[in-house]
């Protein structure tokens, strides 16, 4: 019987911790999965030896008893030995009670679990029946979650993005008015299902980054604008852009600082309901004119006299 590396295999060192094992086990199926790979052998071949590999060193219990063999295995081979010499009897274990074929054999792992396993996983660890199961039912492959940055103007607009998942290329389509932390899913992406489950989700967590000038409050949308004390005063037009869409702005007579003028549907679109938008919010702000000539400044005088008359 061969001993089996599976540390080498997943390509990580004997002080991994379970999460660099997951990690690298994560990376390597996805890799190897045979949805991706139809009719590579070699590429099957591989994902048989990665999950093996995960049966064992993803169960503390497993990788104890594997950790201890392993010790006695180099042991032996140290002393020159002939390794077809080595006693695997203390190490073998009692395999499960399933399908049989002809002569008492244990039928193959891969008519249960999709794959085969080898003859050393099977002496050893009885075949797949702590994490992957034996003989078990279809078992869906876990979710990836990752997070992906837009900016504000990208979420009025809506966007196509492109980037890279657990070495996947994911090209997303985000519809305008998307929510601060709001979750989109990519069906099927996810890790490998299990005895023929459905492969899990990728599920994106978006992330919008403030504005400089824009404040988003739900679907609203608040700025600020600097007009000039004669437009406060007298009242006026102006044209304003916002993400591309220009807006008119009446400004009402005698406009005070920090009055707020509202713009009914003018706000953030409602995110699956193009048709629709929240409301626009304007902070008015007024730009007192410096540098006066002397004519101006007898002007206002006058204006000051006639208000206190």
């Amino acid at each position: 019987m061969e001993y089996k590396d599976y540390y080498k295999i997943l390509g990580v060192s004997k002080n991994a911790t379970l999460d660099e094992i997951k990690k690298a086990y994560r990376q390597l199926a996805l890799k190897f999965h045979p949805d991706t790979n139809q009719n590579n052998k070699a590429a099957e071949e591989k994902f048989k030896e990665i999950n093996e590999a995960y049966e064992v060193l993803g169960d503390s219990e497993n990788r104890k008893k594997y950790d201890n063999l392993g010790s006695s295995w180099n042991k032996f081979r140290q002393t020159g030995a002939n390794t077809q010499d080595f006693d695997w009897s203390q190490w073998t274990s009692r395999r499960p009670q399933g399908r049989r074929k002809t002569g008492d054999t244990f039928s193959n792992i891969g008519d249960i679990f999709g794959q085969g396993a080898s003859d050393f996983f099977e002496s050893i660890f009885g075949g797949f029946t702590k994490r992957t199961g034996f003989q078990q039912t279809p078992k869906r492959g876990a979710n990836i979650e990752t997070e992906l940055k837009i900016s504000l103007e990208e979420a009025f607009k809506g966007a196509t993005k492109q980037f890279i998942v657990e070495k996947q290329r994911i090209e997303l389509n985000i519809k305008p008015g998307i929510a601060d932390g709001q979750i989109l899913k990519i069906t099927g992406k996810g890790m490998p299902g299990q005895s023929g489950g459905a492969n899990g989700d990728i599920l994106i967590k978006i992330l919008i980054t403030p504005h400089k000038r824009v404040l988003r409050e739900d679907n609203d949308l608040h700025l600020e604008v600097t007009i000039d004390l004669y437009k406060a005063v007298l009242g006026g037009q102006s044209t304003l852009r916002t993400f591309g869409d220009t807006v008119k702005l009446v400004i009402p007579p005698e406009s005070q600082p920090a009055s707020v003028l509202k713009l009914k549907g003018q706000g953030m679109p409602i995110y699956g309901k193009p048709d629709q938008r929240g409301n626009l919010f304007i902070k008015i702000n007024i730009k007192i004119p410096k540098n006066l000539s002397d004519k101006e400044k007898e002007l206002f005088k006058e204006l000051e006299a006639l208000r206190k008359s």
